[in-house]
């Protein structure tokens, strides 16, 4: 270890004991009550005395402040502890009735992101004309008016050529203020080009439950009522949608029901399970059909939901076809076509020898799975769909709810309660005849190309393929981008292949990256704006369900101000309004000066009180009593802003029964929804459903397309000389790859399983490991088709043999001092994505992060 990481260490340690704050209290207190902790870098608090995770804060120095975590797509609910304007402490909202008051771990290391001296605490602006990773831009500090009027310039050059669908916005992690400068300002403006992050997150774990049952969205899990959970990919103690929830009651949750987890690695959730699946990455397809199989041939399909045989005998039997007459279904399409088509030779034997799951376990994953039907979960995480070929595993998977009648049930899979804020007004007004021309232009990332369905909700081209976009700017396909605004985005490290990204940024004649460090993405940037930290210092609300609920939660600026920043999404957009409108462009401020105050009817005069009105009025429903729908209700703004988050009425199980929103108002096993889906796109390009899939990758024909089932893996590289499959997954410290210039991110590394403290490993098999002479603590490199990386081995029998697993969240080479070991040179540990190559789940426009590369190992 260097001398800076040894000096920061020691620090840390020496916070860690003034505060007497030992390594099980902070993980305690992260999933029960919170963890008070020093901000790292020499800082150390003077509330040592506070420390103790379970000591309630009582003494009066301070005051508990209702705040919102987006460390991850939890969104949980928080209450930060502020003295004297500076945040000290942070635990679980206990009003929210979705994370019911508890905390994760990576909701504390936002007390040093805050506070982090490498946060940009001015506007700054590119020195140094050229562009590309070894070019410096020499940044240097400049005035918000400067930077503004740079910005306000260029987009009024676009619209002086007719140039507007030439102007993109990239977006990263949003709230749902996001509107306001993702969609509204970049319709008034002109441009088609609004481009979300959500195709690098888990597109297609949304497809699997679309075209089942016609929900383009995550799942809430009713975990205290099940009987069975059956995860797939999921690490729900770590890394899936409400950790907070799940670390709270997962005890409870062991005493109940049994776990089990399909993964090639050992999750933190799979060292709680019962029984731990490690199967060959890309085969959850496979495993997921073999256990319908098992479903049906053994009669444990829920009758209720799914029907029965008309005469009473159960007709499934292996290799045999059934006659369609001779079943009545009741609430679902399609499952004797699906039996017909995919399930009958679909047996645990065969299932066996491609997933290297045993037949025995198998089979015993199935029956108990099934006999606790309708209480049992399948639990659809990214791996087994964020793959080349993975929309139909997503679909297999999902599909193993509707078999047991898990689906809207208790102790089952649920969608989203109904919440009732409002929607910001509509930008058409506002819209001119350049506008208007410009937003008809193609979209940059190439969605609803007959090779890029991205079919969002059945809509070809309705979804997006975020990581397609770096290509389009690259060859100018469907035409150039010329000038460009990113925030809290970092596409440059986050996507697979980020090279790519690297060429295409630079490219870009003037980029402008709102952020609160300065990340790879801003190193190619012309203006780089000092943003807000959504959890201390922004306005804003997030939506979010676990639980049997739904809450909307607020971020709202509860410290002190240290540094010149100024909100993304909000006050940001509204100073670009003001100064195009000095221009004689005065339509978007216009349309911003609608969003009123709903309690005073005061139209917004400066960036401040827009930020704040805008919020208002689109939570209204939520917060005036003459508004009210349902949920927690309020007598005025004032009572939900100090409470901080709304919760809705509980979930109505079963209500969707015979209504879902699919072609057939029933849960499909054989979807019409995705017929009809593919069948338009197919004719959008003169085409069939067949060559659809051809040009998709996908090997299925005919019927098949429309129906959940096995699609051998799509991987990179001959196995002869990459073979190691790799493995990605994500750390319980990531606050999605922002906690890299945390020391406590190093600190507490080994929280994760097989993870070391102040190192970055890949996790080899003993077995693989002995055969190369490679021991732990051996540097090493990893090759990829398309990149490699540095970092250490650690010889660990928790992943498979013939896998490497390497955990996402280091290989910063910007960011910070302690993200990276040389700013703007050299990495600090390596990023999974420079092996993962820049592949497509085309179906939904997911990148595929999962099975999708093999590797090989070099000793370094």
């Amino acid at each position: 270890m260097k001398e800076k990481e040894s000096n920061v260490v020691t620090t840390i340690r020496e916070i860690l004991s003034d505060a007497k704050l030992s390594r099980r209290s902070f993980v305690k207190g992260s999933a029960v009550t919170g963890t008070a902790m020093g901000l790292g870098f020499g800082w150390k608090p003077t509330l040592r005395a506070l420390a103790q995770a379970s000591a309630p804060l009582s003494d009066g120095m301070g005051e508990w402040m209702p705040a919102t975590c987006q460390g991850c797509t939890s969104w949980c609910s928080k209450q930060v502890y502020v003295v004297d304007g500076r945040a000290v402490k942070i635990r679980g909202n206990p009003h929210s009735k979705v994370n019911m008051g508890a905390a994760c771990v990576r909701s504390h290391l936002s007390l040093q992101q805050v506070y982090d001296p490498d946060r940009i605490k001015t506007p700054m602006k590119r020195t140094n004309p050229k562009k590309g990773r070894q070019e410096d831009p020499k940044f240097v500090p400049i005035s918000w008016d400067e930077a503004l009027n740079t910005i306000a310039d260029k987009i009024m050059e676009l619209r002086k050529n007719h140039e507007t669908h030439k102007y993109m916005l990239m977006r990263g992690r949003y709230s749902y203020m996001r509107d306001v400068l993702y969609d509204r300002m970049t319709k008034i403006i002109g441009s088609p080009n609004n481009i979300s992050h959500s195709a690098l997150c888990a597109e297609a774990e949304k497809f699997g439950p679309y075209y089942t049952e016609a929900i383009w969205s995550y799942r809430q899990y009713d975990v205290l009522n099940a009987h069975y959970i059956l995860l797939w990919g999921a690490d729900p103690l770590a890394a899936n949608r409400q950790v907070s929830y799940y670390s709270k009651v997962w005890g409870d949750v062991v005493d109940k029901a049994t776990i089990a987890i399909v993964e090639p690695r050992l999750s933190a959730s799979a060292g709680k399970a019962d029984e731990w699946l490690p199967i060959k990455p890309g085969q959850d397809g496979a495993l997921a059909v073999a256990i319908s199989h098992v479903l049906l041939t053994e009669g444990l399909w829920y009758k209720p939901f799914v029907g029965d045989f008309k005469d009473g005998k159960n007709l499934f039997i292996s290799g045999q076809m059934v006659d369609e007459e001779a079943f009545e279904e009741l609430h679902t399409n399609g499952i004797i076509k699906y039996w017909n088509l995919e399930l009958k030779d679909k047996t645990p034997e065969w299932a066996a020898e491609i997933t290297g799951i045993p037949v025995e376990q198998i089979r015993r994953v199935a029956i108990g799975y099934g006999k606790a039907a309708p209480h049992a979960i399948s639990w659809l995480g990214g791996g087994p769909c964020m793959q080349v070929r993975g929309g139909y595993s997503a679909m297999a998977v999902h599909a193993l709810n509707g078999i047991v009648g898990a689906v809207d049930n208790v102790g089952g899979t649920l969608k989203a309660n109904k919440e009732y804020t409002g929607k910001f007004p509509k930008p058409d007004d506002f819209m001119d005849d350049i506008a208007k021309k410009g937003k008809k232009h193609k979209k940059i990332d190439q969605r609803g190309r007959l090779q890029f369905p991205c079919l969002k909700k059945g809509k070809s081209g309705g979804g997006v393929i975020t990581n397609n976009a770096a290509d389009g700017i690259l060859k100018d396909d469907p035409n150039e981008i010329k000038v460009a605004i990113g925030y809290m985005n970092n596409f440059s490290f986050s996507a697979p292949q980020p090279e790519r990204w690297e060429r295409a940024l630079s490219k870009i004649p003037f980029l402008v990256h709102i952020t609160t460090n300065a990340s790879e993405f801003s190193w190619f940037s012309d203006i780089v704006l000092p943003d807000t930290h959504h959890m201390f210092e922004k306005w804003g609300y997030v939506k979010a369900m676990g639980n049997g609920y739904r809450h909307v939660t607020l971020m709202q600026p509860i410290i002190k101000k240290v540094w010149d920043y100024k909100i993304d999404e909000t006050e940001i957009p509204w100073l670009i309004a003001e100064k195009l409108a000095e221009r004689g462009f005065d339509n978007l401020l216009r349309h911003y000066k609608t969003y009123k105050d709903p309690e005073t009817g005061k139209a917004p005069t400066n960036e401040k009180e827009f930020a704040l009105y805008a919020l208002k009025y689109v939570t209204q429903n939520l917060w005036d009593p003459a508004k009210y729908k349902g949920g927690d209700k309020f007598n005025g703004w004032e009572e939900f802003r100090k409470v901080g988050v709304w919760n809705s009425d509980p979930y109505p199980f079963r209500k969707r029964w015979g209504k879902m929103k699919t072609k057939t108002g029933k849960f499909e096993f054989y979807s019409e929804t995705l017929k009809e889906a593919l069948e338009k796109h197919a004719k959008k390009h003169d085409t069939t459903v067949d060559e659809v899939m051809k040009a998709t990758n996908y090997l299925a024909r005919g019927e098949t397309a429309f129906i959940p089932h096995y699609e051998e893996p799509f991987i990179l590289g001959e196995e002869k000389e990459f073979p190691f499959i790799h493995v990605d997954h994500k750390s319980r410290l990531n606050r999605e790859g922002r906690s890299a210039n945390c020391s406590w991110y190093y600190d507490f590394k080994d929280l994760d399983p097989g993870e070391e403290v102040w190192d970055d490993v890949a996790k080899i098999n003993p077995i693989d490991a002995g055969k190369l002479g490679i021991k732990s603590g051996d540097r090493i490199k990893l090759a990829s088709p398309t990149g490699s990386l540095i970092c250490t081995a650690k010889l660990w029998e928790g992943v498979r043999p013939g896998t490497v697993a390497k955990c996402y969240g280091q290989g910063h080479w910007a960011y910070g001092r302690l993200a990276s070991k040389i700013f703007g040179k050299v990495p600090r540990g390596g990023s999974s994505n420079d092996l993962i190559p820049a592949q497509y789940e085309a179906l939904s426009g997911s990148s595929a992060y999962y099975a999708v590369t093999r590797i090989k190992i070099e000793k370094v």
